[in-house]
Parts: C-alpha cells; sequence; structure tokens
C-alpha cells in the first residue's frame, strides 16, 4: 500500500507513479485521439452532419447517457472501496484477535511452561502470515485447492493451510485443559479468539472469491467504450480540432474510474493499493513476541 502525504498537491499533480491509470490507458488514449482527429476530418469535410437535425440528436443523447454512466460509475467505485475497507476491518480485527489471544494465554500460562508459551509464540502469527499467502494465491480466488500448497513442515499441502493452524491452536488448548493447565472458565475465556481466526479467514475468502457480476463489469465497459466512441460526432463541428483533446480526457476519467474500482475491488493482491498484509503479518509477530517473552 502507498504511504503519502494527503496535503502535497504538487506531488499529486506532476508525479506520475506507475500504477497511475495514463500508462495503463495510453494504447488507447493513442487510439481515441487518432479516432477523434478521423471523425473531425471527415465531418467537418464531407459528412457535415451538425448542418441537420442529427447533431442536435447526438447532443441529446450524450446528456442523458452521460447522468446514467455516471450514476453506474458512482456504484461501481463505492462498491468496490467497500470490498476494499471491508478487507482492511478484517485484518484489523486479526490483528486485536492475535493479540488478545496472546494476551490471554499469558495470563494463564506460567513463566516456566516455556513450551507451551514458545508454541503460542509462533503459531499465533503463523496464521496471519499464512492467511496472506493463502488469499494471494490463485486458487484461493477459484475457491480451488488443484495445486499443492508451498511445502510447510508438519502441515498438508494439499489442504487449507489456515484451518490446519487453528485446529493445531484448537488442539493444544483443550490438551491444556485436559491436563489441568486450563480451567473450565479459562477454555470459555479463550473460545471467543479462537474462532474469531476462521470467522476472518472466511470472510476474507469471501470478499477474494466474490467478484463484481461479470455482466455487470462487462457492461460498463462496453458503455464508456462506445459513449466516447460517439462523442466526436457530436462536437466535431462545434469545437473543431479541440474535439480531441476533450473526447480523450472524458475517455481517461471514464475508464480510469472503471481501473480503479478493478484493482481495488481485490484488496489481498500484489498492486501497490491493496493491503499491506505482510506488514500486518509482521507487526502481529512482533506483537505476540513481545507479550509472550
Amino acid at each position: 500500500m502507498i504511504s503519502y502525504n494527503p496535503k502535497d498537491w504538487l506531488r499529486f499533480l506532476f508525479t506520475l507513479h506507475r500504477t497511475d491509470t495514463v500508462r495503463q490507458l495510453f494504447p488507447l488514449i493513442i487510439f481515441i485521439g487518432f479516432y477523434s482527429w478521423g471523425i473531425v476530418y471527415l465531418e467537418a469535410n464531407y459528412l457535415k452532419l451538425t448542418q441537420n437535425s442529427y447533431a442536435k440528436n447526438i447532443t441529446t443523447m450524450h446528456s442523458l447517457l452521460g447522468f446514467a454512466i455516471s450514476m453506474l460509475l458512482v456504484f461501481r467505485t463505492n462498491t468496490a472501496y467497500d470490498r476494499w475497507w471491508e478487507g482492511r476491518k478484517l485484518w484489523g480485527a486479526l490483528v486485536n484477535n492475535s493479540r488478545n489471544l496472546a494476551v490471554k494465554m499469558n495470563s494463564i500460562l506460567s513463566r516456566e511452561d516455556e513450551k507451551n508459551r514458545s508454541f503460542f509464540k509462533k503459531i499465533i502469527p503463523l496464521f496471519a502470515s499464512e492467511l496472506c499467502i493463502h488469499l494471494q494465491n490463485e486458487k484461493t480466488r477459484l475457491a480451488l485447492d488443484a495445486d499443492p500448497h508451498p511445502e510447510i513442515a508438519g502441515f498438508d499441502s494439499s489442504k487449507h493451510i489456515p484451518n490446519q493452524i487453528v485446529a493445531l491452536m484448537m488442539n493444544k488448548v483443550h490438551l491444556l485443559h485436559r491436563d489441568k493447565h486450563i480451567s473450565d472458565h479459562q477454555l470459555l475465556f479463550l473460545n471467543h479468539e479462537l474462532q474469531s481466526f476462521l470467522d476472518i479467514c472466511g470472510a476474507c475468502e469471501r470478499i477474494k472469491n466474490t467478484p463484481i457480476p461479470y455482466s455487470y463489469s462487462a457492461f460498463i465497459k462496453k458503455f464508456i467504450f462506445f459513449y466516447v466512441i460517439t462523442l466526436p460526432l457530436g462536437f466535431a463541428l462545434s469545437l473543431g480540432y479541440l474535439t480531441i483533446p476533450v473526447v480523450i480526457f472524458i475517455f481517461y476519467v471514464l475508464a480510469s474510474l472503471e481501473i480503479i474500482a478493478e484493482e481495488i475491488e481485490d484488496p489481498f493482491g500484489k498492486d501497490d493499493n491493496d493491503l499491506p498484509m505482510q506488514k500486518i503479518a509482521a507487526n502481529i509477530g512482533k506483537n505476540i513476541h513481545d507479550i509472550l517473552t
């Protein structure tokens, strides 16, 4: 995730970051520019549509469709940002629950019980780091575990790794309860944090596995394209060759909103604007080490 100063206007205005939409849209911008030039040239010299009722009809159509497309893009960007923010809240909850479990185990386990303290010191941060790998894995996006997970000692890599980690934690807690290291009350005391790990994992998988419906995404792209393609017909004789930068700018704004929405709707990827899951997992590891040491 990019760290920045929101008050630094000059940086935003005059710096092109490698994720800037201009870089991604550059080939299409060139195409739209040449296309607009061709329409202006043909209409000025041959078509002359603006000399009859077609020009007024096209302008009216653009006004009506402009409102419709703006509403669609507002809904699209809001939906994408909601997914990004929900992902951030889930990882924030993971940080809190990991700390809470560590604090509770620290109060329950004696200082002399180094073996069990060391187990939780390693296993709690391991869940966060493995959840990060799990969410960035392509097979998770497709909800299919066809390919083996990278080998991890002690785990069956053909299965769901976060599930196995939580199962180990749960088994360890019940063994401690069986051996009278944890009372009945303390077992209930720990249950919420133990259960929360898979609740968070499932919620993250729901975001990862459920993109915006294909038909909706495809329709918006087609709508933007055909809307922009018809703009030069209405602007050609009224604006002349100024039609070219005007159409390019309108296309850039509309297409950029769609690209930004595409990037942030999956907050668990490796793009610059995705969640810094590795850093969050590293912070969890540091916090747990401080608590249980």
